[in-house]
Protein backbone atom coordinates (compact mmCIF):
# COMPACT_ATOMS: atom_id res chain seq x y z
CA UNK A 1 0.00 0.00 0.00
CA UNK A 2 0.93 3.57 -0.58
CA UNK A 3 1.47 4.62 2.92
CA UNK A 4 4.05 1.34 3.55
CA UNK A 5 5.72 3.06 0.94
CA UNK A 6 5.80 6.60 2.40
CA UNK A 7 6.90 4.87 5.22
CA UNK A 8 9.57 3.45 3.52
CA UNK A 9 10.86 6.10 2.37
CA UNK A 10 10.18 8.59 5.16
CA UNK A 11 12.76 6.06 7.27
CA UNK A 12 15.64 6.06 4.56
CA UNK A 13 15.20 10.21 4.34
CA UNK A 14 16.08 9.91 8.64
CA UNK A 15 18.88 7.90 7.75
CA UNK A 16 20.24 10.37 5.74
CA UNK A 17 19.37 12.76 7.99
CA UNK A 18 20.76 10.92 10.92
CA UNK A 19 24.20 11.02 9.12
CA UNK A 20 24.12 14.28 7.57
CA UNK A 21 26.44 15.83 10.41
CA UNK A 22 29.38 13.59 9.49
CA UNK A 23 32.23 16.27 9.44
CA UNK A 24 35.09 13.80 9.04
CA UNK A 25 35.90 10.03 8.48
CA UNK A 26 33.57 7.16 8.70
CA UNK A 27 36.05 4.47 10.66
CA UNK A 28 34.94 1.36 11.81
CA UNK A 29 36.19 -0.41 15.04
CA UNK A 30 36.02 -3.84 16.29
CA UNK A 31 34.49 -4.39 20.05
CA UNK A 32 33.65 -7.59 21.49
CA UNK A 33 33.44 -9.12 18.46
CA UNK A 34 30.97 -6.45 16.57
CA UNK A 35 31.73 -4.08 14.88
CA UNK A 36 30.60 0.08 15.12
CA UNK A 37 31.20 2.88 13.07
CA UNK A 38 32.20 6.57 14.74
CA UNK A 39 33.08 9.54 12.55
CA UNK A 40 36.26 10.84 12.99
CA UNK A 41 37.31 14.41 12.69
CA UNK A 42 40.05 16.77 14.18
CA UNK A 43 39.09 20.35 15.85
CA UNK A 44 42.58 21.59 16.05
CA UNK A 45 45.12 19.22 17.69
CA UNK A 46 42.63 17.08 19.58
CA UNK A 47 41.13 14.03 17.90
CA UNK A 48 37.10 13.46 17.76
CA UNK A 49 34.97 10.75 17.98
CA UNK A 50 31.00 10.75 17.39
CA UNK A 51 28.93 7.62 17.44
CA UNK A 52 27.19 6.41 14.35
CA UNK A 53 25.87 3.04 15.36
CA UNK A 54 27.12 -0.61 15.11
CA UNK A 55 27.90 -2.16 11.55
CA UNK A 56 24.92 -2.95 9.82
CA UNK A 57 24.12 -2.99 6.02
CA UNK A 58 21.67 -0.34 6.20
CA UNK A 59 24.27 2.11 7.83
CA UNK A 60 27.15 0.99 5.59
CA UNK A 61 24.64 1.90 2.46
CA UNK A 62 23.72 5.07 4.07
CA UNK A 63 27.21 6.18 5.06
CA UNK A 64 28.07 5.24 1.31
CA UNK A 65 25.12 7.30 0.52
CA UNK A 66 26.02 10.52 2.41
CA UNK A 67 29.46 10.18 0.34
CA UNK A 68 27.82 11.01 -2.85
CA UNK A 69 24.52 12.37 -2.19
CA UNK A 70 24.01 16.39 -2.44
CA UNK A 71 20.24 16.40 -1.55
CA UNK A 72 19.23 19.55 -0.07
CA UNK A 73 18.41 19.87 3.78
CA UNK A 74 15.51 21.90 3.13
CA UNK A 75 13.96 19.27 0.45
CA UNK A 76 14.39 16.55 2.65
CA UNK A 77 12.77 18.07 5.31
CA UNK A 78 9.63 19.25 3.07
CA UNK A 79 9.39 15.34 1.88
CA UNK A 80 9.81 14.01 5.20
CA UNK A 81 6.37 16.27 5.81
CA UNK A 82 4.47 15.38 3.04
CA UNK A 83 5.15 11.39 3.69
CA UNK A 84 3.86 12.07 7.25
CA UNK A 85 0.91 13.25 5.58
CA UNK A 86 0.49 10.17 3.55
CA UNK A 87 0.42 7.94 6.40
CA UNK A 88 -1.47 9.96 8.53
CA UNK A 89 -4.19 10.34 5.88
CA UNK A 90 -3.97 6.14 6.07
CA UNK A 91 -4.23 6.68 9.87
CA UNK A 92 -0.93 5.78 11.27
CA UNK A 93 -1.02 5.45 14.70
CA UNK A 94 0.20 8.68 15.93
CA UNK A 95 1.73 10.05 18.98
CA UNK A 96 0.54 12.09 21.60
CA UNK A 97 2.16 15.83 21.97
CA UNK A 98 3.95 15.21 25.36
CA UNK A 99 5.22 11.59 24.24
CA UNK A 100 6.07 13.37 20.78
CA UNK A 101 7.81 15.93 22.43
CA UNK A 102 10.00 13.45 25.09
CA UNK A 103 11.12 11.06 22.29
CA UNK A 104 12.06 14.10 19.96
CA UNK A 105 14.09 15.52 22.99
CA UNK A 106 15.54 12.38 23.27
CA UNK A 107 16.05 11.68 19.66
CA UNK A 108 17.56 14.66 19.16
CA UNK A 109 20.28 14.41 22.34
CA UNK A 110 21.10 11.04 20.60
CA UNK A 111 19.51 8.69 22.79
CA UNK A 112 18.85 6.43 20.15
CA UNK A 113 22.31 6.57 18.49
CA UNK A 114 24.22 6.11 21.67
CA UNK A 115 22.23 2.73 22.36
CA UNK A 116 19.01 3.35 23.26
CA UNK A 117 16.20 1.09 22.01
CA UNK A 118 12.40 1.76 22.47
CA UNK A 119 10.64 -1.03 24.42
CA UNK A 120 6.62 -1.32 24.79
CA UNK A 121 4.34 -0.53 23.02
CA UNK A 122 5.68 2.08 21.67
CA UNK A 123 8.10 -0.26 20.17
CA UNK A 124 4.96 -2.32 19.24
CA UNK A 125 3.01 0.52 17.48
CA UNK A 126 6.13 0.96 15.26
CA UNK A 127 5.78 -2.09 13.61
CA UNK A 128 2.86 -0.45 11.65
CA UNK A 129 5.85 0.76 9.25
CA UNK A 130 8.12 -2.28 9.55
CA UNK A 131 5.41 -4.95 8.70
CA UNK A 132 2.87 -2.88 6.42
CA UNK A 133 0.34 -3.91 8.65
CA UNK A 134 -2.51 -1.63 10.69
CA UNK A 135 -3.44 -1.95 14.51
CA UNK A 136 -7.01 -1.87 15.59
CA UNK A 137 -7.24 0.61 18.80
CA UNK A 138 -7.14 -1.80 21.53
CA UNK A 139 -4.02 -3.96 20.71
CA UNK A 140 -1.82 -0.91 20.19
CA UNK A 141 -3.79 1.14 23.02
CA UNK A 142 -2.31 4.37 24.10
CA UNK A 143 0.12 3.80 27.11
CA UNK A 144 1.91 6.63 29.66
CA UNK A 145 4.97 4.37 29.76
CA UNK A 146 7.54 5.49 27.80
CA UNK A 147 10.50 2.58 28.79
CA UNK A 148 13.80 3.15 26.98
CA UNK A 149 16.31 0.14 27.14
CA UNK A 150 20.02 -0.52 26.37
CA UNK A 151 23.34 -2.63 27.20
CA UNK A 152 25.77 -1.51 30.24
CA UNK A 153 28.86 -2.81 27.77
CA UNK A 154 28.19 -0.63 25.14
CA UNK A 155 26.78 2.29 26.98
CA UNK A 156 30.32 2.38 28.56
CA UNK A 157 32.23 1.75 25.73
CA UNK A 158 30.28 5.10 23.65
CA UNK A 159 30.58 7.13 26.66
CA UNK A 160 34.22 7.09 26.24
CA UNK A 161 34.22 8.91 23.06
CA UNK A 162 30.50 10.59 23.37
CA UNK A 163 27.78 11.25 25.22
CA UNK A 164 23.85 12.55 25.00
CA UNK A 165 23.55 16.05 24.83
CA UNK A 166 21.51 17.47 26.41
CA UNK A 167 21.47 14.94 29.33
CA UNK A 168 18.58 13.28 30.77
CA UNK A 169 18.00 15.39 33.89
CA UNK A 170 18.06 18.25 31.67
CA UNK A 171 15.62 17.14 28.56
CA UNK A 172 13.23 15.72 31.55
CA UNK A 173 13.21 18.56 33.85
CA UNK A 174 12.47 21.10 30.69
CA UNK A 175 9.59 19.19 29.83
CA UNK A 176 8.26 18.96 33.56
CA UNK A 177 9.12 15.54 34.68
CA UNK A 178 10.62 14.49 37.99
CA UNK A 179 13.61 12.29 39.10
CA UNK A 180 12.38 9.20 40.92
CA UNK A 181 15.10 7.80 43.67
CA UNK A 182 14.49 4.01 43.84
CA UNK A 183 14.53 2.91 47.59
CA UNK A 184 18.00 2.50 49.62
CA UNK A 185 19.46 3.57 45.91
CA UNK A 186 20.71 6.86 45.15
CA UNK A 187 20.91 5.97 41.31
CA UNK A 188 18.02 7.05 39.35
CA UNK A 189 16.30 5.06 36.51
CA UNK A 190 12.81 6.32 36.66
CA UNK A 191 11.09 10.08 35.86
CA UNK A 192 7.19 10.97 36.19
CA UNK A 193 5.35 14.09 34.69
CA UNK A 194 4.56 16.09 37.37
CA UNK A 195 1.66 17.21 36.24
CA UNK A 196 0.35 13.92 34.05
CA UNK A 197 0.52 10.25 34.16
CA UNK A 198 3.55 9.81 31.71
CA UNK A 199 6.29 7.77 33.32
CA UNK A 200 10.26 7.14 31.61
CA UNK A 201 11.85 4.05 32.55
CA UNK A 202 15.24 3.14 31.42
CA UNK A 203 15.99 -0.74 31.49
CA UNK A 204 18.78 -3.25 30.70
CA UNK A 205 19.61 -6.78 30.54
CA UNK A 206 20.33 -8.75 33.92
CA UNK A 207 22.92 -11.27 33.76
CA UNK A 208 22.94 -13.37 36.84
CA UNK A 209 23.59 -10.31 39.09
CA UNK A 210 22.24 -9.06 42.33
CA UNK A 211 22.32 -5.55 41.28
CA UNK A 212 19.18 -3.61 41.19
CA UNK A 213 20.46 -0.84 38.67
CA UNK A 214 23.36 -0.02 36.66
CA UNK A 215 24.59 2.64 34.68
CA UNK A 216 24.08 3.76 31.01
CA UNK A 217 26.67 6.08 31.05
CA UNK A 218 26.46 7.00 27.10
CA UNK A 219 22.69 8.13 27.87
CA UNK A 220 23.38 9.81 31.52
CA UNK A 221 21.10 7.59 33.67
CA UNK A 222 20.96 4.33 35.60
CA UNK A 223 18.78 1.40 34.19
CA UNK A 224 17.05 -1.19 36.18
CA UNK A 225 18.20 -4.68 35.49
CA UNK A 226 15.27 -7.00 33.99
CA UNK A 227 15.74 -10.56 33.01
CA UNK A 228 15.31 -11.81 29.11
CA UNK A 229 15.90 -8.08 28.33
CA UNK A 230 19.21 -9.05 26.81
CA UNK A 231 17.30 -11.36 24.07
CA UNK A 232 14.52 -8.71 22.94
CA UNK A 233 17.10 -6.13 22.56
CA UNK A 234 19.54 -7.84 20.67
CA UNK A 235 20.28 -6.16 17.06
CA UNK A 236 17.78 -3.71 17.34
CA UNK A 237 16.54 -1.93 13.92
CA UNK A 238 15.39 1.39 12.90
CA UNK A 239 12.08 2.51 13.07
CA UNK A 240 10.45 6.34 12.88
CA UNK A 241 7.66 7.42 15.35
CA UNK A 242 4.38 9.43 13.82
CA UNK A 243 5.06 12.70 15.31
CA UNK A 244 5.38 15.77 13.31
CA UNK A 245 7.88 15.04 10.54
CA UNK A 246 9.14 11.88 12.25
CA UNK A 247 11.19 10.64 15.25
CA UNK A 248 13.83 7.95 14.34
CA UNK A 249 14.53 5.81 17.32
CA UNK A 250 15.69 1.81 17.51
CA UNK A 251 13.15 -0.73 18.71
CA UNK A 252 13.50 -4.72 18.79
CA UNK A 253 13.30 -6.60 15.86
CA UNK A 254 9.32 -8.01 15.71
CA UNK A 255 10.09 -11.62 15.61
CA UNK A 256 11.74 -11.08 19.11
CA UNK A 257 9.38 -8.78 20.83
CA UNK A 258 6.76 -11.44 19.73
CA UNK A 259 8.59 -14.33 21.60
CA UNK A 260 9.55 -11.95 24.48
CA UNK A 261 6.09 -11.21 25.38
CA UNK A 262 5.13 -14.81 25.78
CA UNK A 263 8.09 -15.16 28.26
CA UNK A 264 7.12 -11.79 30.45
CA UNK A 265 3.43 -12.21 29.68
CA UNK A 266 3.67 -15.33 32.26
CA UNK A 267 6.05 -13.61 34.82
CA UNK A 268 3.02 -10.70 34.74
CA UNK A 269 0.47 -13.43 35.61
CA UNK A 270 1.95 -14.19 38.74
CA UNK A 271 2.04 -10.22 39.76
CA UNK A 272 -0.66 -7.63 40.86
CA UNK A 273 -1.50 -6.56 37.12
CA UNK A 274 -2.82 -9.60 34.85
CA UNK A 275 -4.74 -7.36 32.52
CA UNK A 276 -0.91 -6.48 31.36
CA UNK A 277 -0.30 -10.11 31.02
CA UNK A 278 -3.18 -10.51 28.41
CA UNK A 279 -1.95 -7.72 26.91
CA UNK A 280 1.21 -9.09 26.22
CA UNK A 281 -0.41 -12.30 24.44
CA UNK A 282 -2.42 -10.07 22.31
CA UNK A 283 0.78 -8.14 20.71
CA UNK A 284 2.42 -11.56 21.07
CA UNK A 285 -0.08 -13.72 19.41
CA UNK A 286 -1.21 -10.47 16.32
CA UNK A 287 3.10 -10.55 15.52
CA UNK A 288 2.65 -14.45 15.16
CA UNK A 289 0.23 -13.88 12.53
CA UNK A 290 1.83 -12.02 10.61
CA UNK A 291 5.61 -12.68 10.69
CA UNK A 292 4.20 -16.44 9.93
CA UNK A 293 3.46 -15.28 6.54
CA UNK A 294 5.58 -12.52 5.71
CA UNK A 295 9.10 -13.45 8.14
CA UNK A 296 8.92 -17.41 8.60
CA UNK A 297 12.49 -18.16 9.11
CA UNK A 298 13.13 -15.41 11.36
CA UNK A 299 10.28 -15.66 13.55
CA UNK A 300 11.68 -19.85 13.92
CA UNK A 301 14.95 -18.88 14.81
CA UNK A 302 13.68 -16.58 16.94
CA UNK A 303 11.41 -18.90 18.78
CA UNK A 304 14.20 -22.28 18.72
CA UNK A 305 16.57 -19.56 20.35
CA UNK A 306 14.22 -18.74 23.25
CA UNK A 307 13.34 -22.53 23.40
CA UNK A 308 16.83 -23.47 23.64
CA UNK A 309 18.18 -20.97 26.38
CA UNK A 310 16.84 -22.94 29.09
CA UNK A 311 14.02 -24.92 30.89
CA UNK A 312 12.71 -21.96 32.73
CA UNK A 313 12.17 -19.97 29.09
CA UNK A 314 10.63 -23.14 27.58
CA UNK A 315 8.59 -23.46 30.45
CA UNK A 316 7.13 -19.82 30.27
CA UNK A 317 6.59 -20.00 26.82
CA UNK A 318 5.15 -23.30 26.94
CA UNK A 319 2.09 -22.07 29.54
CA UNK A 320 1.56 -19.19 27.25
CA UNK A 321 0.84 -20.75 24.06
CA UNK A 322 -0.92 -22.86 25.87
CA UNK A 323 -3.47 -20.22 26.42
CA UNK A 324 -3.16 -19.06 22.34
CA UNK A 325 -4.12 -22.24 20.40
CA UNK A 326 -3.48 -20.70 17.35
CA UNK A 327 -0.04 -19.16 17.74
CA UNK A 328 1.12 -22.64 19.34
CA UNK A 329 0.27 -24.76 16.22
CA UNK A 330 1.89 -22.05 14.11
CA UNK A 331 5.06 -21.89 16.21
CA UNK A 332 5.03 -25.54 16.67
CA UNK A 333 4.31 -26.11 12.67
CA UNK A 334 7.43 -23.55 12.04
CA UNK A 335 10.00 -25.31 14.52
CA UNK A 336 9.16 -28.94 12.75
CA UNK A 337 9.99 -27.12 9.17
Amino acid sequence: MASTTAYIDLLEKHLMEDVSGIVGAPTLRKRNDRQYWYDRYRIGDSVHERYLGEDTEQLRSVIEAHKSSREDAAARKERMAYLIRMMNADRFLRLDRTTGSLFSAMSKAGFFRLGGVVVGTHAFRAYEGELGVRLDVEIGAFTDDIDIAGFEHLSLAIAETDMADPGADEIFRGLEFRAIPSLGNKHVWKWAQTKGEAVVEFLTPAFGSEEPTKPLPALGVSAKCLNHLNYLIRQPINAVLNYRSGILVKIPRPERYAIHKLIVSERRNQGPNPQKARKDRMQAEYLIHVLAEDRPDELREAYCEALGTGKGWSDRIDRALSKMPEAKNILMGLARS
